[in-house]
């Protein structure tokens, strides 16, 4: 984990800065997209007759209504750890993220309808595992809606698909093999959300960064309004901004269908055709980048330059916490850090402070100044109002290299010192007073950084403000008062997954269907409870999807779930199982597996495997192909059985009830990672009384 620097207050910043008396206007120029800093003055000067001048006017009217800023909550499984975080830290957690006036004040809470399938750090459970089945309390994506809403009920919900499970393709891994049942599958996603949670999505999308269907578009809208849910707005389609945007141009219905045009990673640009469409344009999902200091200047610059290059008017962040074991793909890619449940460790990251600039002095529904834009030496400026009188400005001044977000590649651009005055024209002439916060990245000179400190207010004179911009900065100037940096005591320090771990799954009336700490990679791992007898295994974890999804990633043709500390090397693996298919069921249970996610097909570590037919084998990877030993074992389906995996130093064990099956020595990679439990296919399998001692590899 990159160590961050020091987080201490800038040194007399209000010092730095000050209101000049300046008379006078100059016509706002027009400049290439680049990025600047900004720093005021602390005395009263003369005009400086080097500055640049900007207006910021509502004379002219007023730009497009701001939709918001975001997060996104799966895409996949993104929040897996933190629905396990024991309180208050999980409370503490979601009020940096939603509470109003406090942390991020996220405008907008985008999530993944769950669908089976791995989609990027894991699978989410689908609420129509099969086509006569219907479930809505699966999963966390509800509970963490409906936490989002107990904090700010304004807090806009949007759903999107990523997989969908294997019945809505019919055969084919593709959900538009018929369309009105995939309409139907959605829509019925909405009207649980509404029956059993009292949650009113406001946004649907299509499928995330795949292929879009104008036939399946409109007959989802039409669906919308057969049951009554004409307010839910549709998105599409959450890819480029081609071909959607040409398509709408070429199909009325189509066009009239759709409610908002969502672009990923646009690098702050949009294209012709889709301003042609005079539709909401936003960029649906952005950021995903490491959340050290670097992503937190990403953030910025693109939450400004977003609206100023390219007109959109929300931006979504994915991923809203990475609550999701470090070693997985994009790892810290969200806005604040917290996977470890078991410690209640958490860190909130520079990326929540960024969004606080623009999330807590303006709201959905103000609209932007049409006086907007660059400043000459880099960077940008916006501007917004509620009508009412209150007025916000947001300056970041990103260098190149202190905001390069992970995707797409940033054009080179520099970034120079600058004065900069800013003219409040129109009804903001009359203003006497802006509250100021700012932030201040660390230099490479080891200087530390400021976040979101408030600094003493501004008395304004003749309407304008004169400023004298540094590298790396942020300001926020508004009539707004109600501005907070919110904290709680320090949480717990960071502490490794327990060496000692045991999980019964005894629980009758368990909050979550997934037990605390597995991660499934492919398939889903549900608490489960046998209504047959079955002694002491009344309530087990159980694989429940039997059909391979309609994928969006790669998954596994086996399925998985992963537990534990990655940097395990010496372990001891114990579980009851129990195989539910006949003759061609399998189960196992794993140790030192190094892979996760999107590349999950190719993990590697050590398989402990056990076959409805009456065999084992063990192998060095998830697929089955590279086997160590087979055997027969006294194994059938129906029936449970104790499996132990032993792995020290340059010993392995596999041991089957009390009989050693086999003892060998282990491969020579990989030396580490999880545990695992999981199934030979999609199939029905039961785990129980899993239990794992482990230990980290030592040099």
């Amino acid at each position: 984990m990159e160590a961050r620097p020091v987080r201490t207050s800038l040194r007399g910043p209000e010092g730095r800065f000050l209101l000049l008396l300046l008379v006078g206007l100059l016509p706002l120029p027009s400049y290439p997209a680049r990025v600047s800093t900004l720093r005021l003055h602390s005395r009263v000067q003369p005009r400086d007759p080097s500055a640049s001048s900007y207006v910021l006017d509502d004379v002219p009217g007023l730009g497009p209504v701001l939709d918001g800023i975001g997060g996104l909550s799966g895409g996949g499984a993104t929040s897996r750890l933190l629905v396990n975080y024991p309180e208050p830290y999980r409370s503490e957690i979601l009020d940096y993220l939603f509470k109003p006036n406090f942390g991020a004040s996220l405008h907008i809470l985008k999530v993944e309808i769950g669908g089976d399938g791995q989609t990027t750090d894991g699978t989410e459970p689908s609420h129509m595992h099969y086509a006569d089945d219907k479930n809505f309390s699966r999963g966390y994506e509800w509970w963490l809606m409906k936490e989002a809403k107990k904090r700010n009920p304004n807090i806009k919900l949007v759903g999107l698909p990523w997989s969908f499970p294997g019945w809505i393709g019919n055969g084919l891994n593709w959900p538009y093999a018929t369309p009105e049942n995939t309409a139907f599958y959605v829509v019925t996603w909405i009207l649980g959300a509404k029956q059993h949670h009292d949650l009113d999505i406001d946004y649907i999308g299509i499928w995330n960064e795949r292929a879009f269907d104008s036939q399946y578009i409109k007959i989802l809208r039409k669906l919308l309004y057969q049951y009554g849910l004409d307010r839910v707005k549709i998105i599409a389609s959450d890819n480029l901004w081609q071909p959607i945007s040409f398509a709408m141009l070429k199909d009325h219905e189509l066009l009239e269908a759709i409610d908002v045009i969502g672009a990923h990673y646009p690098g702050t640009h949009t294209v012709s055709d889709a301003l042609a469409t005079h539709k909401t344009l936003w960029s649906s999902e952005d950021y995903s980048t490491f959340n050290n200091e670097v992503g937190g200047g990403c953030w910025a610059r693109i939450l400004n330059q977003n609206y100023v290059n390219g007109n959109m008017t929300a931006t979504i962040a994915w991923n809203l916490v990475a609550s999701y074991y470090p070693q997985l793909p994009f790892g810290r890619d969200g806005l604040m850090t917290a996977q470890e449940p078991w410690s209640g460790h958490y860190v909130v990251e520079s990326p929540i402070w960024i969004s606080a600039h623009t999330t807590q002095f303006a709201q959905p529904g103000w609209r932007y100044l049409k006086t907007v834009g660059h400043l000459l030496k880099g960077g940008s400026y916006v501007a917004l109002t509620d009508g009412l009188g209150n007025l916000t400005i947001i300056i970041e001044t990103m260098t190149h290299d202190h905001s390069k977000c992970i995707r797409p590649l940033l054009p080179l651009f520099t970034v120079s010192e600058q004065t900069a005055s800013f003219y409040l024209k129109g009804s903001f002439k009359e203003l006497k007073m802006l509250q100021v916060w700012y932030t201040k990245f660390g230099s490479r000179a080891g200087n530390s950084s400021v976040l979101f400190k408030q600094l003493p207010p501004l008395k304004i004179t003749n309407g304008t403000v004169t400023l004298q911009l540094s590298l790396d900065e942020v300001y926020t100037l508004t009539t707004v008062t109600t501005g907070q940096k919110g904290s709680y005591p320090i949480p717990p320090e960071s502490q490794p997954f327990p060496s000692s771990y045991k999980d019964d799954f005894d629980i009758r009336n368990p909050p979550f269907s997934e037990a605390p700490n597995f991660a499934d990679q492919t398939g889903v791992f549900e608490y489960f409870t046998n209504t047959q007898p079955s002694g002491d295994h009344a309530f087990t974890l159980r694989q429940v999807v039997t059909q391979r999804p309609v994928t969006w990633a790669f998954d596994a043709d086996q399925t998985i779930s992963i537990i534990g500390d990655y940097h395990w090397k010496n372990l001891v693996i114990r579980c009851d199982v129990y195989i539910e298919t006949p003759d061609t069921g399998g189960v196992f249970i794993a140790g030192r597996v190094n892979k996760g996610g999107t590349v999950i097909q190719s993990a590697r570590g050590i398989f402990f495997w056990v076959f409805a037919d009456g065999t084992y084998q063990v192998t060095k990877d998830l697929a089955g192909r590279l086997i160590m030993k087979k055997g027969l074992a006294d194994v059938k389906s129906g029936k449970w059985y104790t499996l132990t995996l032993k792995i020290e130093g340059s010993s392995v064990g596999a041991v089957l009830g009390n009989t050693l099956l086999w003892k060998g020595t282990p491969p020579s990679y990989p030396h580490n990672g999880w545990a695992a439990i999981g199934t030979r296919g999609f199939e029905f399998a039961q785990f129980d009384n899993f239990h794992i001692e482990g230990a980290k590899e030592t040099s």
